[in-house]
Parts: structure tokens; C-alpha cells; sequence
């Protein structure tokens, strides 16, 4: 016989606090399977963890898997990268928004959930973590103004690739600088004319102590911009005409730690896992 919760305390929980649309957090997971494993992650996840681990928890209310082929991982800058060693690792991203203000009850469920996950034997082990943060929301710039989706509607729309970026300032005065720079000038700047449909910009937050051990703590709290480019093209059809030069995004204060484009998984089967390699 199941177990079924009668908890009062879910109606109690309804009531009170924000439940807006805004993704005012996001977790952005980049993961390698270790070779030979491939199937046997992507049956996983796509069977049980995206949804187990993610998607029923609370305020997580979108969600999104993407691939990088082998042809996707070669186009990936810069070669020495601060966020995966070897540049190329991290064949897998999910991406998930947190609505705004849930940050900290969404925690607490996750860290309890996935203790619960792996005391069941419901995680897979043979995967790294190349990067994994938790992210509060500080820009989204638009391509074509109020025409087209918001960024609550990013993970459901069928957009045809994805482009995560990672950018390091200096320190956190120049963090805030380079993000009003990037937001106010030169994001509008590249996305016109372009297939991107428009750019988020998060920056990382800490991961509690009680994290489970085989993901590492985030590093750049203080200095890294993640960004999220959402493409309406394949990214290897238009890369060498408007992508190939976004190493040098935010000029000389600003140093690109990570340049990686992915296009969508089909859910529910193994497309793609065969062109990893």
C-alpha cells in the first residue's frame, strides 16, 4: 500500500508568499556521463530524474534538457576554460526556472529530496558535474522589444538552440558594470538582426552545505554573469556568421569563461546519445 501525506500544511504553504510567473531563479546543470554510461544517463534522466528530482518539486514550474553533440562540442570556446577541463566536457544541460522569491523553500525541499533520491539507489552515479548552479535573474534582453515570448515562456517554447555562456568580471563593482554594459548596450547590439530571440543573465549562488558531496560548490559568487541565449536556428547553421566571436563579449574587463551551444533533446528517447562521442 502507498503512503499518502493529508498534510494541511500544503494549503497553509498555497496561501502565503509570491507565485508570479517571473523566473526570478534558475538551476543550470551542466553534466558529463562517463563513457560507455551515455544510454544508461539519458534513460535516467529522461525517465526519472527530470521529473523526480526537478520537475515535482515546488516552484520549479519549467524545465528544459539540452544536448551537445560531438560537431556542437568542437565549436566551444575558449579552448583553456575555468568551467570545463577539457573545454569539451559536459555533453548534457538542463535548465529550470525557480519562481522569483522561491529560492529558499525551493531549497529545502530539493536538499531533502535528493537525500531521499539517493538513499533510494534513484541516482545515477556514473556522471560529473562539470557546472551546476543555482542562479538569481538579473536581465533579460529582447531582440524584437514586447513582440514574441517573455523569458517565463523560454523553457516551453520550441526554440532550436541554446546557447550558455559564462563571464567573469574582475570583482563585484565590475561585475556590476559589465552587467549594466551588457544590458544596456551590447546585448541589444548583437541579438539585432540575429536568430537569438533574446538573452537571460543570472548570476551563481552559493549551494548550501547539506549539498549532496558529488556536487562541487560554486566558484565565481562574487564575479561570473551565466547567460542563456535562445536561438531559432540550429546553432551549427548560423554560428560562423553571428556566434563565433562571442568570446569577446564585454571586451577587454570582462574574461569569457565558456562558450557552449546545445540544440533540444526530443523527451522520452535516445536521440542524439549516439553523436556524443
Amino acid at each position: 500500500m502507498s503512503e499518502e501525506t493529508r498534510s494541511d500544511t500544503y494549503a497553509e504553504l498555497a496561501s502565503v508568499g509570491p507565485y508570479g510567473v517571473r523566473p526570478g531563479h534558475a538551476l543550470i546543470t551542466m553534466v558529463e556521463p562517463h563513457p560507455g554510461h551515455e544510454y544508461a544517463y539519458n534513460r535516467w534522466y529522461e525517465d526519472d530524474h527530470y521529473y523526480a528530482g526537478a520537475m515535482a518539486m515546488p516552484w520549479m514550474y519549467a524545465g528544459r534538457r539540452w544536448v551537445a553533440t560531438r560537431e556542437l562540442q568542437e565549436l566551444r570556446v575558449p579552448e583553456k576554460s575555468a568551467v570545463a577541463r577539457p573545454v569539451t566536457a559536459g555533453c548534457y544541460l538542463s535548465t529550470y526556472w525557480i519562481t522569483e522569491g522561491r529560492y529558499d523553500d525551493h531549497m529545502k525541499w530539493t536538499v531533502g529530496i535528493n537525500k531521499r533520491l539517493n538513499r533510494d539507489a534513484r541516482v545515477h552515479q556514473e556522471r560529473t558535474h562539470v557546472f551546476t548552479a543555482f542562479q538569481d535573474h538579473e536581465a533579460t534582453v529582447y531582440r524584437d522589444g514586447a513582440a514574441g515570448p517573455r523569458d517565463f515562456h523560454a523553457l516551453d517554447h520550441p526554440y532550436a538552440g541554446l546557447i550558455l555562456q559564462v563571464v567573469d568580471a574582475a570583482g563585484p563593482e565590475e561585475r556590476a558594470t559589465l552587467l549594466d554594459h551588457l544590458r544596456s548596450r551590447e546585448l541589444p547590439r548583437r541579438l539585432a538582426g540575429s536568430p537569438a530571440a533574446m538573452v537571460t543573465v543570472f548570476r551563481p549562488t552559493p549551494l548550501p552545505g547539506d549539498r549532496m558531496t558529488y556536487v562541487k560548490q560554486v566558484e565565481g559568487v562574487d564575479t561570473r554573469l551565466t547567460l542563456l541565449w535562445f536561438l531559432e536556428q540550429d546553432p551549427a547553421e548560423c554560428w560562423p556568421t553571428h556566434f563565433a566571436d562571442l568570446e569577446s563579449l564585454g571586451g577587454p574587463a570582462a574574461r569569457v569563461e565558456l562558450v557552449a551551444p546545445f540544440i533540444p533533446t526530443v523527451p522520452g528517447t535516445d536521440l542524439y546519445v549516439d553523436r556524443l562521442r
